[in-house]
């Protein structure tokens, strides 16, 4: 329960008096936008008539090297166009990340620029931006490949051991909120197949690298026909695959996501044809997802995301685990 009333205050006074960091009046109109894995502020300088965004690091999550190294890759994917995303603010300094005492422990927290853009509308088109995001997704995992990576960069892989294995940097999904002795048995049997699935899936170049890993609707914002993308805070290394699955996360049990899965598969197809073997793993990959979500849910339970899905998502997981033992999940769409 990290986030509560009292953290949540000690945060934003300790950015409040961050601000001068950026160059912003610590008079400044700071509003809390979301907690998720970390604390997302807006900031609005009236007197520089600026507008920036600022995100508190969850504690223990990511070291220093693999937040400098998160923004050193929005940087290059800017540089040469090859996404639509909020440009990183250096401070004063010239540094890229900050940061302020809490008490006697240093929070770390970096400044973007403010993005305009609404997530796109379940009730509209959602098809058509998935679309776009298919062919988005085709450029960045380009870039990923051709891309040397800096010295010093460091981000977390995610594999079936830190998804939902033994080391599963969000927690054991056996601690899902709900979940009975029947549900664990079926997800006991999905984990065991996932883990040969993707062990036989392989981790080859062609497949594995780079990603953004957390494409889903929230992060994605729309101003007219262009599409930005926001939050790498997850952007490790995974299947480019891996990419499809994050992007439905919190949705996957809605009717309409074998066409959204249609449409990914045909943008991307735009840019660069995905392999076959690739584009009939999105399956396993959307359950392998749905189950690190569970997990998180559980470890992450104060925030609000967690608690709008409780137990229900639990319930929803199994169902779909349950589809997917039946070889009835996304069936004949990949």
């Amino acid at each position: 329960m990290l986030y509560d009333e009292a953290f949540l205050a000690r945060i934003e006074d300790g950015l409040r008096s961050a601000l001068p960091t950026w160059d912003i009046d610590e008079t400044a109109r700071l509003s809390l936008l979301t907690i998720s894995e970390n604390a997302t502020f807006l900031v609005d300088d009236n007197k520089g008539d600026r507008r920036l965004i600022l995100r508190v690091h969850r504690p223990t999550y990511h070291s220093d090297e693999e937040i400098v190294s998160e923004l050193e890759w929005i940087e290059a994917l800017r540089t040469v166009g090859v996404i639509a995303t909020p440009a990183p603010i250096h401070a004063r300094d010239g540094r890229l990340l900050a940061s302020f005492f809490d008490g006697e422990t240093h929070r770390k927290a970096v400044a973007f620029e403010f993005m305009s853009g609404r997530a796109p509308d379940e009730a509209g088109d959602l098809a058509r931006w998935y679309g776009h995001l298919g062919e988005i997704s085709a450029r960045l995992h380009a870039h990923s490949r051709a891309w040397s990576l800096p010295k010093g960069f460091a981000r977390k892989t995610w594999t079936f051991d830190t998804i939902i294995g033994p080391n599963a940097y969000w927690g054991d999904w056996r601690a899902a909120l709900g979940l009975d002795v029947a549900g664990r048995a079926v997800l006991e049997k999905v984990a065991a197949r996932l883990h040969r699935e993707t062990a036989a899936f392989g981790t080859t170049p062609d497949r594995f690298g780079l990603i953004h890993a957390d494409m889903r609707a929230a992060n994605l914002l729309v101003d007219g026909d262009r599409l930005g993308i926001i939050d790498f805070d997850d952007c490790g290394f995974s299947w480019f695959a891996y990419d499809f699955a994050a992007s439905i996360s919190f949705m996957e049990t809605e009717a309409f996501i074998p066409e959204l899965m249609a449409a990914w598969l045909d943008g991307y197809a735009r840019v660069a044809p995905l392999d076959p073997e690739q584009a009939a793993a999105l399956p396993m990959l959307v359950i392998l997802r749905r189950m690190q979500l569970t997990a998180w849910i559980a470890s992450h339970s104060e925030t609000p995301t967690a608690e709008a899905m409780g137990p229900a998502y639990t319930a929803g997981t199994v169902e779909l685990a349950e589809r997917y033992l039946a070889a009835d999940f996304l069936k004949g769409i990949a």
